[in-house]
C-alpha cells in the first residue's frame, strides 16, 4: 500500500508542455507519460527525513538562452550572433522561401549588421526585395539597402533602374521610399540618372513627396554642387510651398547656399523675416513643441538671418524687430525656449549690433549664468562670450559668477570660462588670465582641450607680454606642463622671437641672457618634454656664452642632457649641432671631451642623419678658424641667406672646362630634337605602331595621321615640351611674423572715470574680489564702437524711426517677379489697429480671385499666379488712386495694391 500523499497534488499544465516542445525535448525523453504523474509539495518546515521515499520534487523549467542585449561581455554576444548568422545564411539560401519569412529574415539581418557583424551574404536579397511589386516588401527592401550599402558599393548599379521606375509610379509610398534611398546612396556619377525625375516630383500632389524631393536636391548639392547649380531657383520656389514641412526642407538647402555665398540671397531677407514673424505669432498650426511654435524652423531661420546680416547694417535693421519678439516669446523657461533664446543671442551678436537688442540679450544671458543647472550655466558662458566681442561691459556685471566658475568641479565649465576670459584679455589682465590657463592646463585631461589651451597661452603671451622675463617664464611653464600637446609652430615662433628680437640691441641682449639662464636652470629638471629640449638646445647653442660660462662647460651640460633626459636620444642631432656652435665660439675652436665622445658614438650610429652630421662637424672643425666662423657665425640666425642666382662661383670651373675642349652650353630651345626609341630619325617617316616618346600634341590641335611625317609642335603655341622649361612666377607669401610688440584688442585703449565726489575709504576685499578686479578692470566702460544706447523706445528698437536705406538698383528676373507674388502665409488676421505694415495689409479686403494656396492656413486663398509669358501681351491696367493718397500699383495678377510704407513681405503674402 503506497504511503499517504502529503501536500497538494498537481498536474502538469499546458504551458509546461509548450516549453518542452520549444526546447526540443519530448516528454518520453524527460521520463514523462501522457498522464501527468503526481508530485508532492512539502511545506518549508518539513525536513528531508520526513519526505516519502518515492515522492517526486518539482524542478523549475530550464532558462531560455540569453539575448544579445542581456550579454555581459562581447564574447558572449559574439557566440549568439555567430549562431544567428549561420541560421540566416542557411534559411536565406533556401529556394522556396515565403515573402513573409524573407521580411522577417531581412529585419533580423539588419539587426546583425547594426551590431557590427558581417551580413554581406544578405545584401543581394535586400536588393532583390526592391524589385518586388508588394509595397511592404519594396519599402523594406529600400530600408535594408539603405542600411547595408554606401554610395561607393558595387551593388548600387543594380538599383538605379529600379529607383528610376519607382520615381515615376503612382504609389506615393514607393516614391517616398525611392527618394529616401536616393538621398542615402546616390553618388556624383549617378546623380544625372535620377535628377530629371526628382525635379519633376517638386510639383507632386503629395507634400511628403515634395519634401523628400527637396531633400534629395539638397543632398545632390552636398555631393556635387555643380550638378544642381542651375536649380537654385527651385529652392526659392519651394520656400513658398503651402505645406510647412516642404518650406522647412527648402530652408535647410538655402542655409547651405547662403553660407557658401550670401550676396545673391540678400533679397530674401524680408521673406525670412516675415516667415519667422508668422511662426512666432502662432500662425503655423500643428507644429508646436512644448507650447513653442515650430522651434526647429525658428532656429534654422535665425541661423540664416545671422549669415545674411553679418557686416550689413541695412539688412540687420530689418531683423531687429523680429529678433526682439522672438527673444521675448522664447524666454519661457523650457529647454526648447532656452535653445531659441541662445540662438537669438548668437544672431544678435553676429549681425550689425543694436545697443537696445544687446541689452535684452544680456538680460536673458543673466538668467543662464545665475542658474544652478550646469547645462544652462555652460550655455550662458558661451552666450556671454559672443556678446563680449562687441562690448566687454556685459561681462563685468557677472564678474563674481565668472570667478566662481573658474573653481567649478566641472571641467567643461572651467574651460568655457577660460574661453570667455580669453576673449576679454587685454594688456592689463593678461598675467591673471594666463596664470589661470596654466592652472587649468595642469588639471585638464582631454587632449584636444589641452592643445587649444596651450595654443591660446602662446598667443596671449606673444600679443600682450608686459616684460621679456615674464614672456620667457610663461613659455617655459607652458612647455614644461603641456609639452606633449604643444605644436611645433609654437616652439618655432618662440625661437624666431628670441633670434630676431625687437630691434633694440640692449633689450634683445637682456632677453637672450635671461632665456639662457632660465633654460640652464630648467635643465636640472629630471624630465622635460622633447619640444622644450629642442628649444633649450638651440638657445644655448646660439647664445650660451651670454651666461658667462665657458663654451667647454656648456658643451658638457648639453651632452649631459642626452644621457640623463628620457627624450635625450631623440635630440642627439640638435645637441651635436649646439656643441659645434659653442666650439666655433671658443678660441681656438675645439670640442670638449664629452662632446668628442658624443660625436664619435654618433659616427657609428645606425641613424644616417646622426652619421652625416657627426662627419660634417669633424671635417668642419679641421678647417681654419676663419672658415669655421664663417660657417657657424655668432648671432646670425635671423639673417637671410644670400643666393647667387647667376652661379658666378662656377665661372672659373667653366672657363677651365672650355679651355680643355668641352663643348659650350647650349640652351634647351636650340638643341636638336632627340631620336625616337626605335632608332629612326624624327625627320623621316615614322613607322606605324612604333612607340612615341616625344610630347603629346596640345588638346586643341587636331589629331594627325601617323603615316605622315611628324611635325614638331612649337612650345609657344601652348603645347607641352619636356625639353623646354616653363617659366613659373613665384609669388612670395607674406606670412604673419610673430612679434613681441603689444597688440591692443578690437576696442583700443581703456578709458578712465573721474569722480568729483570726495574719495571714500575702500572696503577690504577678499581673494575672489581681488581676482575679479584684476580680470575685469577696464571693461566696465563702453566701447568706442558701441555707443550709448538710445532710450528703449519701440520705434528705435524696431527700426521704425530710422531713415530708410537707399534703394539699390538690381535687375529682376522673371523668377523674382513670380516669387514676389507667391504666398507663404495667411491665417486669421489680427485685430485692426493700424493702417500700414503687415496688420494693415492683412486687414485689407481680399481680392476676388480664386486658386492659390495658404501656407499657415485660416486665411483667404492667395491670387492665382500668372506666368511671365502670359502677361507680356496683357494690357496694362490703370493705376487707381486711393482716398488716403497712397498710390495703387497693379500686381502681377492685375489686382491693384497700395505702394508705400508697409511690411516688406506683404507682396509674398498675396
Amino acid at each position: 500500500m503506497p504511503p499517504p500523499t502529503v501536500g497538494v497534488a498537481k498536474t502538469k499544465s499546458k504551458e509546461f508542455y509548450d516549453i518542452v516542445r520549444q526546447i526540443g525535448a519530448s516528454p518520453a525523453r524527460l521520463g514523462l507519460t501522457s498522464r501527468a504523474p503526481e508530485f508532492v509539495v512539502f511545506p518549508d518546515a518539513t525536513s528531508a527525513r520526513e519526505r516519502a521515499p518515492d515522492a517526486r520534487v518539482s524542478t523549475p523549467p530550464p532558462r531560455r538562452p540569453p539575448t544579445p542585449g542581456e550579454c555581459k561581455n562581447k564574447s558572449d554576444e559574439d557566440v549568439i550572433m555567430r549562431r544567428e548568422v549561420m541560421t540566416l545564411r542557411t534559411q536565406m539560401a533556401s529556394p522556396k522561401l515565403e515573402k513573409t519569412k524573407m521580411k522577417e529574415l531581412l529585419i533580423r539581418l539588419m539587426y546583425v549588421d547594426m551590431l557590427g557583424h558581417d551580413a554581406s551574404f544578405g545584401y543581394i536579397h535586400a536588393v532583390k526585395a526592391t524589385h518586388e511589386s508588394d509595397i511592404s516588401m519594396k519599402r523594406l527592401g529600400y530600408l535594408a539597402t539603405s542600411a547595408f550599402l554606401d554610395e561607393h558599393h558595387d551593388l548600387i548599379i543594380l538599383i538605379v533602374n529600379t529607383v528610376q521606375q519607382d520615381l515615376k509610379t503612382d504609389n506615393y509610398l514607393a516614391v517616398c521610399a525611392a527618394l529616401t534611398t536616393v538621398c542615402r546612396l546616390v553618388n556624383e556619377e549617378t546623380i544625372p540618372a535620377v535628377l530629371t525625375q526628382v525635379v519633376d516630383l517638386l510639383s507632386h500632389r503629395k507634400e511628403q513627396v515634395r519634401k523628400k524631393a527637396v531633400m534629395a536636391l539638397h543632398r545632390f548639392h552636398q555631393r556635387s554642387p555643380s550638378s544642381v547649380a542651375h536649380l537654385h531657383g527651385k529652392f526659392r520656389q519651394m520656400l513658398c510651398d503651402k505645406d510647412p514641412s516642404v518650406m522647412s526642407a527648402a530652408l535647410c538647402a538655402l542655409h547651405d547656399l547662403i553660407l557658401a555665398d550670401a550676396t545673391p540671397h540678400k533679397n530674401l531677407i524680408p521673406s525670412f523675416v516675415s516667415i519667422l514673424k508668422q511662426i512666432v505669432e502662432h500662425r503655423l498650426h500643428n507644429y508646436d513643441y512644448h507650447k513653442v511654435p515650430a522651434p526647429f524652423i525658428q532656429i534654422k531661420l535665425l541661423k540664416i538671418l545671422a549669415a545674411l546680416g553679418t557686416a550689413d547694417k541695412a539688412a540687420s535693421t530689418e531683423m531687429y524687430s523680429v529678433l526682439s519678439t522672438c527673444l521675448k516669446r522664447g524666454d519661457s523657461g523650457g529647454n526648447v525656449g532656452n535653445a531659441i533664446v541662445y540662438e537669438c543671442v548668437r544672431t544678435a551678436a553676429s549681425i550689425y549690433p543694436s545697443p537696445v537688442l544687446l541689452e535684452h540679450c544680456a538680460a536673458a544671458v543673466s538668467r543662464f549664468i545665475a542658474s544652478s543647472n550646469h547645462n544652462l550655466k555652460y550655455v550662458g558662458l558661451d552666450s556671454l562670450s559672443c556678446i563680449v566681442n562687441i562690448n566687454p561691459k556685459y561681462a563685468a556685471e557677472h564678474q563674481m559668477t565668472v570667478v566662481d566658475c573658474l573653481e567649478d568641479a566641472d571641467e567643461s565649465i572651467r574651460g568655457k570660462t577660460l574661453d570667455l576670459l580669453y576673449r576679454m584679455t587685454k594688456s592689463h589682465n593678461v598675467e591673471v588670465v594666463v596664470e589661470k590657463m596654466i592652472e587649468f592646463l595642469k588639471t585638464s585631461t582631454d587632449k584636444h582641450v589641452r592643445e587649444s589651451t596651450a595654443a591660446r597661452i602662446g598667443e596671449l603671451a606673444e600679443r600682450y607680454a608686459p616684460t621679456t622675463q615674464w614672456f620667457i617664464d610663461t613659455m617655459n611653464a607652458m612647455f614644461a606642463i603641456g609639452g606633449d600637446v604643444v605644436k611645433p609652430t609654437v616652439a618655432h615662433n618662440l625661437m624666431r622671437l628670441i633670434g630676431e628680437g625687437s630691434g633694440d640691441v640692449g633689450a634683445d641682449e637682456t632677453l637672450r641672457r635671461s632665456a639662457v639662464n632660465s633654460y640652464l636652470k630648467l635643465l636640472q629638471t629630471p624630465k622635460l618634454p622633447k619640444v622644450l629640449l629642442e628649444v633649450i638646445l638651440w638657445v644655448v647653442g646660439e647664445y650660451g656664452t651670454l651666461s658667462g660660462r665657458s663654451p667647454g662647460e656648456l658643451q658638457d651640460v648639453l651632452c649631459g642632457v642626452v644621457e640623463t633626459q628620457p627624450d635625450g636620444a631623440a635630440v642627439t642631432s640638435q645637441a651635436m649641432t649646439a656643441c659645434a656652435k659653442l666650439a666655433a665660439a671658443s678660441a681656438p675652436p675645439a670640442l670638449s671631451p664629452a662632446a668628442t665622445k658624443l660625436i664619435e658614438l654618433a659616427a657609428s650610429s645606425r641613424d644616417v642623419n646622426k652619421q652625416q652630421r657627426s662627419h660634417e662637424i669633424v671635417a668642419l672643425l679641421r678647417e681654419s678658424p676663419a672658415l669655421i666662423s664663417a660657417a657657424l657665425p655668432v648671432d646670425r640666425s635671423g639673417e637671410e641667406l644670400g643666393v647667387d642666382e647667376n652661379l658666378s662661383f662656377m665661372d672659373a670651373l667653366v672657363s677651365k672646362a672650355l679651355a680643355e675642349g668641352a663643348s659650350p652650353y647650349q640652351p634647351v630651345a636650340e638643341r636638336a630634337p632627340p631620336p625616337s626609341a626605335a632608332g629612326f630619325a624624327t625627320s623621316g617617316p615614322e613607322p606605324v605602331g612604333a612607340l612615341r616618346f616625344d610630347a603629346y600634341d596640345a588638346p586643341q590641335m587636331p589629331a594627325r595621321d601617323y603615316g605622315a611625317p611628324p611635325v614638331r609642335v612649337d612650345a609657344s603655341r601652348g603645347a607641352y615640351d619636356p625639353y623646354i622649361p616653363r617659366e613659373e612666377t613665384a609669388t612670395a607669401a607674406t606670412a604673419s611674423e610673430p612679434t613681441l610688440r603689444r597688440k591692443e584688442g578690437t576696442w583700443g585703449a581703456d578709458t578712465g572715470f573721474v569722480s568729483t565726489s570726495a574719495p571714500a575709504e575702500p572696503p577690504v576685499k577678499d581673494e575672489k574680489a581681488l581676482l575679479a578686479d584684476a580680470l575685469f578692470s577696464g571693461v566696465t566702460t563702453s566701447s568706442p564702437a558701441a555707443a550709448a544706447a538710445p532710450p528703449a523706445a519701440a520705434d528705435d528698437l524696431f527700426g521704425l524711426g530710422l531713415a530708410a536705406p537707399a534703394p539699390t538698383t538690381s535687375v529682376s528676373s522673371p523668377l523674382d517677379d513670380i516669387l514676389s507674388q507667391l504666398s507663404v502665409g495667411g491665417g486669421p488676421a489680427p485685430p485692426a489697429g493700424g493702417g500700414v505694415g503687415l496688420e494693415g495689409f492683412l486687414n485689407a479686403p481680399a481680392p476676388p480671385v480664386s486658386g492659390g494656396f495658404d501656407l499657415l492656413g485660416g486665411g483667404a486663398p492667395a491670387p492665382t499666379i500668372v506666368p511671365q509669358f502670359v502677361r507680356q501681351n496683357a494690357p496694362a491696367p490703370a493705376a487707381p488712386v486711393r482716398t488716403d493718397g497712397m498710390v495703387m500699383s497693379p500686381g502681377m495678377d492685375g489686382v491693384s495694391r497700395p505702394r508705400g510704407k508697409k511690411d516688406p513681405f506683404a507682396d509674398l503674402l498675396g
